[in-house]
């Protein structure tokens, strides 16, 4: 099914994986946990090999998003490169695959907001860059934009964040019984008035601030900004659920509000939306400029007064929450399998590279 294509999986030391799973449940579940469900989907697929002699790609299975801050509880990167570079010096001695082909067959998952650039800031990323030891190498990121950006100069492969499939089941199963949404158009979490503090200068792009200051109040607008545990249990109850960008472009209501059958509305200029070859998101999701934000009540009126029931219905198509979600173990059609898929596509390209090179 994948061409015969096969993944060796290192066996690092715990110190670079499941040491923190142990040291905190939430390395995971939260919502950067696609390294260690990747890692795990991977141990029991059928393109594991356990001859790397026979191996199209290596995956190296280094956690680093599990390091969380004592100060806000949100994961902290700064060891991440030399966690990372201490996994290749690990690798280089140990086996000599890494040295055949200076990492160009290997796999790293970077699963956080500036991806390769391993950095919640984008300018600190930018600054900082790609690890020059990684630059030959394929990263899965969920960091994806339409534009260049040095945090994907690197061949990669734009994935989903990671929500919990058991949660997702939850929610669907507390949704009314009537299947009614009642909540027009939903947002919660963080949105930022002060223009003092950094949040209200910089975070969004001023995207959300704008969004609050313009619809906070409104009857038809949901908009919280409290954490909720069960505020999945609000997406399953609306009709159009706002996906504004944070920090980074991408956010895990991209992939929350899907598979929960809500529409999303991506407010993120430029962003380039996981697995796009196969998921297709302009029928299931719409799309405002950032600059647009002002007149999105009208904008999601024409929506609802045109195509609403064509988009819903699409989003309930099963292969679209299949393809989003990631399960342990692998399941047909589901986000790992996605990436096996873009990984054969990839050696496919580079065998036809090749095969142009031997023919001149």
């Amino acid at each position: 099914m994948f061409s015969g294509m096969k993944i060796y999986v290192y066996d690092l030391p715990a110190s670079y994986n499941e040491d923190w799973v142990k040291a905190s449940e939430r390395c995971a579940t939260h919502l950067f946990a696609a390294e260690v469900a990747i890692h795990r989907a991977l141990l029991s697929s059928v393109v594991r090999t356990l001859d790397p002699e026979e191996a199209d790609f290596f995956f190296v299975p280094v956690y680093v998003s599990c390091n969380f801050s004592t100060s806000n509880g949100f994961p902290s990167l700064s060891h991440a490169r030399s966690l990372l570079s201490s996994a290749v010096d690990f690798l280089s001695v140990r086996h000599p695959f890494w040295n055949r082909t200076q990492g160009s067959d290997h796999v790293f998952v970077a699963s956080h907001d500036f991806g390769a650039c391993f950095h919640a800031m984008e300018d600190m990323a930018i600054e900082e860059g790609i690890p020059e030891f990684m630059k030959k190498s394929i990263i899965l990121q969920t960091f994806g934009v339409n534009y260049k950006h040095p945090c994907q100069e690197v061949e990669h492969v734009v994935i989903p964040p990671y929500i919990p499939p058991e949660s997702v089941e939850r929610a669907v199963e507390r949704s009314p019984a009537n299947g009614r949404r009642d909540i027009w158009a939903f947002f919660r979490g963080k949105m930022e008035v002060n223009p003092k503090n950094i949040s209200g200068r910089f975070y969004s792009k001023g995207v959300r601030t704008a969004i609050l200051k313009k619809y906070g109040g409104r009857r038809r607008f949901y908009l919280n900004r409290h954490r909720f545990a069960g505020y999945r249990s609000e997406i399953v109850r609306s009709v159009f659920c706002l996906c504004p960008l944070g920090w980074a472009p991408w956010s895990p209501r991209l992939v929350e509000s899907a598979v929960l059958g809500c529409v999303p509305v991506v407010i993120a200029d430029g962003i380039k939306l996981p697995f796009s070859e196969t998921v297709r998101w302009p029928e299931i999701s719409l799309t405002v400029a950032e600059k647009d934000v002002r007149n999105l009540r009208k904008i999601l009126e024409h929506v609802a007064a045109t195509n609403l029931s064509a988009i819903q219905r699409n989003l309930h198509e099963p292969e679209i929450k299949r393809s989003l979600l990631y399960n342990v173990p692998m399941k047909e059609g589901d986000a790992t399998w996605r990436i096996l898929e873009a990984l054969r596509r990839k050696l496919g390209e580079r065998s036809y590279r090749r095969s142009r090179v031997l023919s001149q």
